[in-house]
């Protein structure tokens, strides 16, 4: 009992010394454990789960990081000679054009829409 306390405190202490967390998502470890949990369940094959899982997990992060770099090619050409990593423009980029994370254009549109004309009840012309 006494070694796994301190093995917890020991882990505790590492993981907080982790100077930066960046905001990306899963990639193999969690898609892999997921897909480990979900191939166990359905038929036993956990294995097969964890590598199809791995692999989603990498693709869905290349697909983040791909499209954060795109994010801080766009963010250099509004703002030359701006400093920073590719994550922190994209992140900057997102603040100032109302995007999400995942999504190059804003769910919002850019200028109101035009209000419905009314109809009759009776479908007649007006």
């Amino acid at each position: 009992m006494k070694k796994l306390l301190c093995l917890t405190a020991a882990t505790m202490i590492a993981a907080s010394s982790v100077s930066v967390a960046h905001a990306e998502p899963g990639g193999c470890i969690k898609y892999g454990a997921a897909g480990a949990v979900g191939g166990h369940v359905a038929n036993h094959h956990g294995v097969l789960g964890a590598m199809g899982g791995c692999v989603t997990g990498m693709y869905v992060r290349h697909r983040y990081r791909k499209e954060a770099r795109a994010k801080a090619a766009l963010y250099d050409q509004e703002h030359p000679g701006a400093k920073g990593t590719y994550a922190e423009k994209a992140t900057a980029y997102d603040v100032e054009h109302s995007t999400q994370p995942g999504k190059m254009n804003s769910d919002t549109p850019s200028t109101p829409a035009a209000p419905a004309q009314a109809q009759p009840a009776n479908g007649a012309q007006l």
